[in-house]
């Protein structure tokens, strides 16, 4: 048998890590090669694209960082895992209406300054975030510019809401929530999280883990996207059989003995199937990484 290779979109459940969820692949694909890009958090849910086979290659060299997600919250309580899931340290009465919280939001948009919390499998001087927090040692963390290119106020109560954010890699939607109670007066603690794009893969391409578990492995063949797919919005360079032969090993090419090459920096290889990706430099291809 062929070995499988290819790109399967999970939708993770909550209070399974990121790692659980490799481990269930790896015994259904019957392979070892297998990775993630993008880890959520175990009370998390959503996107998690899994990479299978030689597409483990793509893992390091993604060109789609930005993630999406959906959050539920409530204005009034502070905790010290920043969500409703940590130990309360704080309730406070709330009288915030819906145009202060769209006034608050507002400050959010666009690059801001984040302070990632605590719980987090971040290192500092070789330590995990979340380790430190669980012996009760709180260390100093240096703001990280990240980027809000969109959030939106979906549904608000009064004290619970919804909104969706469209985020740059390594933003940290928990801290986001306690940052817009802060700014309210009256604290905030992130309630449910869904990621809902990552990689450039949308929720409605992804699949319950529970579905995955128990199908043949003839048909979560047939459910796996191309490694390809991965790399769609870089554009095309097809070569031909020589050129093939000179790029899989390693050889630059010349840059003006190539038919049609488009505008761009990095590029999809093909001839007659996908090879792998390529950058240009001094007029030449480089092969970037070859499937």
């Amino acid at each position: 048998m062929n070995p499988l290779n290819g790109v399967i979109v999970v939708n993770k459940p909550q209070d399974f890590t990121s790692f659980d969820v490799v481990a269930v692949m790896r015994g259904c694909f019957r392979t070892k090669k297998v990775g993630h890009s993008g880890t959520l958090d175990p009370m998390a849910t959503g996107v998690l694209p899994v990479f299978i086979g030689s597409a483990t290659k793509a893992v390091s060299i993604l060109p789609d960082s930005d993630k999406s997600y959906r959050a539920g919250f409530r204005l009034g309580l502070t905790s010290d895992t920043l969500d409703i899931w940590g130990k309360c340290s704080e309730q406070r009465d709330v009288n915030v209406s819906e145009n202060a919280l769209q006034c608050a939001l507002e400050r959010f948009r666009g690059d801001i300054d984040q302070i990632p919390p605590m719980y987090s499998a971040l290192k500092v001087n070789g330590h995990k975030l979340c380790d430190l927090a669980r012996r009760g040692i709180e260390v100093e963390r240096q703001p990280r510019r990240v980027t809000i290119s969109r959030l939106e106020l979906l549904e608000f109560n009064g004290t619970d809401g919804v909104i969706d954010v469209d985020c740059s890699s390594g933003t940290y939607i928990r801290a986001l929530v306690d940052d817009i109670g802060k700014a309210l007066g009256t604290g905030a603690v992130m309630t449910r999280l869904v990621r809902t794009r990552a990689c450039g893969y949308g929720i409605g391409e992804a699949y319950p883990l529970s579905e995955l578990k128990v199908k043949p492995l003839e048909e979560l063949e047939s459910l796996l996207l191309p490694t390809e797919s991965v790399f769609k919005s870089y554009p095309e360079i097809h070569l031909d059989e020589e050129q093939k032969r000179l790029y899989l090993n390693g050889v630059r090419l010349d840059v003006n003995r190539l038919r049609n090459v488009p505008e761009g920096e990095t590029f999809r290889v093909y001839a007659g199937e996908f090879l792998g990706t390529a950058k240009i430099s001094d007029n030449e291809l480089i092969s970037v990484k070859r499937f």
